[in-house]
Formats: structure tokens, sequence, C-alpha cells
């Protein structure tokens, strides 16, 4: 008898070229203020939902950029190579976890950030939730699931 896991999560980019589905309950749902992330925004905070790498089965060609973070980590952004929608970004620290964004995922899901990070790099007029739990650098990762 093969047990199979219910996808739990799906979602494509916006031509439809890059597809995942997801097979887990995120680990964390986070908005992220640093400025890496306001470049891959357009400005704003990501949001994001951290899901064990495992879990995840993506389809389509992604492309990718690497940097080294203010953290100190080397992160990759990925996106679709044919549209360019943003998908998601990995840390060489964590490579246990992917930081999916979440308006690649297919809706309404109902996942909403539970805290904001890298709230110093915020600029003056950013809106964050005061009910958020808020880190001002880089907090620790999240608890793993069981």
């Amino acid at each position: 008898m093969i047990v199979t896991q219910p996808v739990t999560y799906s979602g494509r980019c916006q031509c439809g070229a890059v597809s995942a589905t997801i097979a887990s309950e995120p680990l964390a749902v986070r908005q992220c203020w640093c400025r890496q992330c306001q470049q891959v925004s357009g400005g704003g905070a990501t949001t994001n939902a951290l899901f064990k790498t495992a879990d995840i089965t993506l389809i389509g060609k992604l492309a990718r950029h690497d940097y080294l973070a203010a953290s100190g980590n080397t992160l990759s952004q990925r996106f679709c190579a044919a549209c360019g929608t943003p998908v998601m970004g990995e840390s060489s620290a964590r490579p246990h976890m992917k930081a999916v964004r979440v308006g690649f995922l297919d809706g309404p899901h109902g996942l909403a950030p539970q805290m904001a990070i890298w709230t110093d790099d915020a600029p003056g007029w950013a809106v964050i939730d005061p009910a958020l739990e808020r880190h001002a650098r880089q907090p620790p990762s999240p608890a793993p699931k069981v």
C-alpha cells in the first residue's frame, strides 16, 4: 500500500511556465524588510512562507540571482525565467528550507505573516502591523514542526 501525503499548497507564476506543489504546512510566515527583499518586491516587504525543501516539488525553468546578504549568508532569489514572477528565496545557512513568495501561491490560502524581520531596513513610510512579532535583523530559524 502506498501512502501519499496530501498536497497542502500549490502555486504558479503569472505565465504558467513554473508551478509547484507543497506537501506540508509552512514552518513560519514572515514579512521581510531587508533591502534585497524591497528590491525584489518593487519597494515594500516580501511575504514569505518557509517550507521544508523536501516538501516542495517545482516544475518549470527557474532563473536565479545569488548575492551576499547583510546576514553574511549567500542568498539565492529564484524567479520564473519566462515572466519574472518571484517564486522563492533560499539561504546558504538554511538549505533545509525555502522561503516561498506568498504571492506565488494559489489562493485563497489563509497564510498571513506572523512576524516582520529586518525592520531596521524598512523605509520610514512602512506600515508594519503592531501585532506582529518584530526582529530588527535576522531572527533565529523556526523550530522544526513534527
